[in-house]
């Protein structure tokens, strides 16, 4: 009975510091999310009208603005991304410094708003991992429960920066947890109830405007086909990464390293604005245009797909902070639109272009980290309607994954474990 109620009080506590912790996450991800898209609109919108070479210049703000507060503000203390949320969890004495949630929270907003072809999502996901750390670390729990605390601030983030809790708790256990205990899914349901009543108190803007279409049974082939081109491009965007992340550290100047990259990025952005921060706004304006009514060129779209990662990988490669979230996503529906579009073209198969839009970002995304649940229902909930395409995106998540690992056994987030090792 004495060890019944033992487990009893842990039970209790964990459900308390799940809800504290989903509190102050689900307000930093709010926060994040909405100071960042408002800057990332109001420079965008400045640099179109007034002159486009500014777009030249603005990554090299950004990014030196970040090493010069990483520098001073957090001492050079550094951050590691994935690897460190991983290692916290495999390690008892290991933690997540407290200066990592604004580190994360600041570089991630500096970041994208200045046109790093990155995401706040990993920022994100950091930051509410080292909240969740940090509430364990000063009001301890049971020592097996660390990792159902830092999972509860990440589901938290996640759920509230797609609108979708079931998004967050996937996306905790499936790729920070990794494993599957009941404490867990306690920690994860607790938090993301708390991100449902943030989302239906201050609502959420779908990030993808588009009408989706009912699709047909007989365009399955052709999602099969989109599922492997999808594992294919997740691959070319985690070796671009891996290589251009040692090509930058072989450079021992900061200030090269950072302009090297930055002012790279910038001449990309110059030519193709819509790779400007996260590209959810160049996503939507591609998948709202029409190829075959001349409305956007086909070569500009598939030249988006390779360049989206490489923008990316001069962002991080530079000193910017985020991930492969965003990019996977808009890469992948740049890829599943064009795909559409040609199989239309030249062999009449009356495809639905957004639909295999959404289709190639929950492939690329799966492929990219290794998760197919979370892929899943995190497209399906980029436009409201993405749940009538809940049959195909669940094929094609599950295909790229296995595709891809079959390739290549390691996504970036593991690589990066396995290089801090």
């Amino acid at each position: 009975m004495k060890r019944n109620n033992i487990v009893f009080y842990h039970y209790l506590r964990l459900v308390l510091l799940s809800f504290i912790t989903a509190i102050i996450c689900s307000a930093l991800a709010y926060s994040l999310q909405y100071i960042t898209e408002v800057f990332e609109e109001k420079i965008h919108s400045f640099i179109l009208s007034k002159h486009t070479l500014l777009y030249i210049i603005t990554p090299t703000i950004g990014i030196t603005f970040i090493f010069y507060l990483r520098k001073y503000l957090f001492n050079n203390r550094p951050n590691k991304g994935f690897t460190e949320i991983y290692k916290t969890l495999d390690e008892r004495k290991n933690h997540l410094s407290f200066f990592k949630i604004a580190s994360h929270y600041i570089n991630g907003f500096l970041t994208v708003i200045f046109g790093g072809s990155t995401g706040i999502e990993v920022s994100t996901v950091i930051a509410t991992a080292s909240v969740g750390n940090n509430i364990y670390k000063r009001l301890y729990i049971a020592r097996k429960y660390k990792r159902e605390i830092v999972c509860a601030g990440v589901a938290s983030g996640i759920a509230i920066l797609f609108g979708s809790p079931l998004a967050g708790c996937l996306f905790a256990l499936e790729v920070i947890a990794r494993k599957l205990r009941k404490s867990l899914i306690v920690s994860c349901a607790v938090s993301v109830f708390v991100s449902w009543v943030f989302i239906h108190t201050f609502g959420h803007e779908p990030i993808l405007h588009v009408q989706v279409s009912q699709w047909k049974w007989s365009a399955i082939p052709h999602f099969i086909v989109l599922s492997l081109l999808g594992g294919l491009l997740a691959i070319y965007f985690t070796q671009i990464v891996i290589r251009l992340k040692k090509i930058f550290s072989t450079i021992q100047q900061p200030f090269i390293r950072v302009n090297l990259g930055a002012i790279t990025l910038g001449l990309l952005l110059l030519v193709f604005p819509y790779l400007y921060g996260d590209s959810y706004h160049g996503m939507n304006e591609v998948l709202n245009s029409d190829i075959s009514q001349s409305q956007i060129s086909w070569s500009l779209v598939l030249l988006l797909i390779f360049l989206k990662p490489m923008a990316a990988s001069l962002t991080l490669g530079a000193g910017g902070d985020g991930g492969v979230f965003a990019p996977s996503i808009v890469s992948g529906a740049f890829l599943g639109y064009l795909f559409a579009w040609v199989c239309n073209a030249f062999f009449h198969s009356q495809l639905v272009p957004v639909n295999f839009a959404l289709a190639g970002a929950a492939a690329t995304l799966s492929a990219a980290i290794y998760a197919p649940l979370t892929a899943l229902v995190l497209v399906c909930n980029l436009t409201p309607e993405g749940y009538h395409l809940f049959v195909p995106i669940a094929i094609v998540s599950l295909i790229a994954k296995y595709f891809s690992k079959a390739i290549v056994p390691y996504n970036v987030y593991t690589y990066d474990t396995q290089s801090a090792s």
